[in-house]
């Protein structure tokens, strides 16, 4: 049985941003012991992905970044684009591999195991993983604090979408990308019956670019439909011409206004998608991560019980519970909502939105560029529904 201050489940962007904040204390305060369960590769272990997220400057991770960006461009169905500069804000991109990795030299002290962890046991004293290795054999993890940042089960609500894509890497034979440019909405896609889709375009240079097929909807596709609406999105919308795809990736991303628990025992708490970081209106989730993490990390460092804090507002999660309502009932188109959004408010106040940082007065402001009447309509309709499984 291995014994530690602090062990954390799952090798995804919460976890390893826990180990790195705990094993990176203040100075005089010693780093405490960390044990990192993750998932054998198999089914269990998240596949490779891209996080997005912007930030005031320099920040941490940006010697680990793939590519920054100081606009962003939203392009209305009927063709008409608006591009915004971000002012003081990057967009920046981030991949998994180049985390995992560039995080490494920074958790020599990290003590790490490869194991599905079966059940969590909480005890007055502490918590305990009861895990079985890839090979079946059985193995246990004492802590005094337990983070669990593996998905959460699907929990009761009143709406529940996804957010699902698929991406391909390419180069194009010539320069066709803007590379200062991010194209973050382009809703020049067919538009299912539920929901909406949208273009994402993320170039690395005037000939390489993350070019995704995103749909907000009740159900995913299958892979060959997500090939099909990549082809159609780079074919006839980009005009890509001709282009070599180096690489997929696909996922889903749980859109929902389930409440999410922090806390799942006296000594384990819930992190990441888990602890309810992903953004309900958007599926962002990379900086909410990292405030939740940086608060843990300081209470651990300083003996307080490590509860994370919640991601967002309970205003905020308002606001975004009615918009997803919104959108399922179709009472709110998608493609002109995020279209007038991005068109009318200014995109320093509307990424400050979207991290959940804008004042009352200005979501004020922010929600007088929506469709009123169904924003109100739907409103009202909210607290007489009950929140069902999913």
């Amino acid at each position: 049985m291995s014994q530690c201050d602090v062990a954390i489940v799952g090798a995804g962007a919460a976890g390893l941003s826990l180990a790195w904040r705990l094993l990176s204390p203040p100075a005089g305060v010693p780093a405490p012991s960390v044990v990192l369960v993750d998932a054998p590769p198999g089914s269990l272990r998240p596949p490779e992905r891209t996080w997005c997220y912007w930030e005031d400057g320099p920040g941490e991770y940006d010697d680990l970044v793939t590519a920054t960006w100081d606009h962003l461009r939203v392009r209305a169905a009927d063709g008409p684009a608006t591009t915004r500069s971000l002012g003081r804000f990057r967009y920046k991109m981030l991949r998994s591999p180049l985390f995992e990795e560039g995080l490494r030299p920074r958790l020599t002290a990290l003590t790490r195991v490869e194991a599905v962890v079966e059940r969590i046991e909480d005890r007055h004293d502490g918590a305990a993983l009861v895990c079985r290795t890839s090979g079946g054999a059985p193995m246990s993890v004492r802590a005094r604090w337990v983070f669990d940042s593996r998905p959460p089960a699907p929990a009761p609500a009143r709406t529940a979408l996804l957010q699902h894509f698929g991406g391909w890497f390419v180069r194009t034979q010539g320069p066709v990308f803007q590379p200062d440019v991010v194209e973050l909405m382009d809703f020049r896609t067919p538009q299912p019956r539920h929901g909406l889709s949208f273009g994402y375009v993320l170039p690395t240079s005037p000939r390489e670019a993350l070019v995704e097929y995103t749909e907000f909807g009740p159900s995913v596709l299958t892979e060959q439909a997500y090939e099909a609406a990549l082809r159609q999105y780079t074919q006839d919308v980009l005009r890509l011409g001709p282009h070599d795809v180096l690489a997929r990736e696909q996922g889903v991303i749980p859109l929902t206004d389930a409440r999410h628990a922090p806390r799942a025992g006296r000594h384990v708490f819930r992190i990441g998608a888990a602890g309810g970081a992903i953004r309900p209106s958007t599926g962002y989730a990379f900086s909410a991560i990292q405030r939740q993490t940086r608060a843990v990390a300081a209470a651990v460092h300083h003996h307080r019980t490590p509860v994370p804090p919640a991601a967002y507002t309970a205003r905020h999660l308002a606001m975004d519970a009615i918009l997803l309502r919104g959108l399922a009932t179709g009472r709110v188109p998608g493609a002109s909502f995020f279209s007038r959004l991005f068109r009318t408010v200014p995109a320093e106040r509307l990424l400050r939105f979207l991290d959940g940082e804008t004042h009352p007065a200005e979501d004020v402001l922010i929600g007088l560029r929506t469709p009123i009447l169904p924003i109100l309509r739907t409103a009202a309709g909210l607290p007489f529904l009950a929140r069902a499984p999913r």
